[in-house]
């Protein structure tokens, strides 16, 4: 049998073809596809924001489309890199480039939801009704459980029953927040990335 290729090969040299037929025919398509970009990202707004999957903290720019009309649902149409920013410098990992389909999903969770005790559906509740049902089971937790003093009479202050775990790309700002908040009701169990 003669020389055989494999798809790798097959698409190498089809892409060195390709490229050597429009090189030889004067045509220059970085314009193209430049152009085509601002098409797709000329009329929005752009946000700039951190990714949220890893302590990485990449930057990311949001464009969103509509959040400047009125009666006009905004959507966010684009997310990339930020090429500014000296963590990235506009790359983002195969999570972070998915970003989009996070944010833009029927399936994400938008509202509180809550599950009553022996019921198996979960019902919309505002959030309002969600922080004061957190506040009042963290401070009956913490009445029925808190311990001012250990086995041997030393003072601890400490809250065994509660953990808390603060997420990968939380401030410092928000960090330093979160571990006032834990002191302050005695939590002990701690856990964030960032190794606070």
């Amino acid at each position: 049998m003669g020389n055989t290729i494999d798809r790798r090969q097959f698409l190498q040299s089809s892409a060195v073809r390709a490229g050597a037929v429009v090189t030889a025919l004067g045509v220059d398509l970085r314009p193209a596809i430049a152009a085509a970009r601002e098409l797709k990202i000329s009329r929005t707004t752009q946000t700039n924001s951190v990714c949220p999957y890893c302590a990485v903290g990449c930057s990311v720019i949001i464009h969103t489309l509509g959040d400047k009309a009125r009666n006009v649902h905004p959507t966010v149409v684009h997310i990339e890199g930020d090429p500014d920013s000296p963590v990235n410098r506009g790359t983002l990992c195969s999570k972070g480039i998915s970003l989009k389909e996070f944010v833009v999903n029927d399936r994400r969770l938008t509202r509180p939801l809550h599950r009553a005790p022996g019921s198996s559906e979960w019902k919309p509740v505002s959030w309002d009704d969600a922080f004061a049902k957190m506040a009042r089971l963290i401070k009956d937790t913490r009445d029925r459980t808190f311990v001012e003093k250990d086995e041997q009479g030393r003072e601890v202050n400490r809250l065994p029953s509660v953990a808390m775990i603060g997420g990968c790309t939380d401030t410092n700002e928000i960090n330093y927040l979160l571990s006032k908040f834990r002191f302050g009701l005695g939590i002990l169990s701690y856990e964030n990335q960032s190794r606070l």
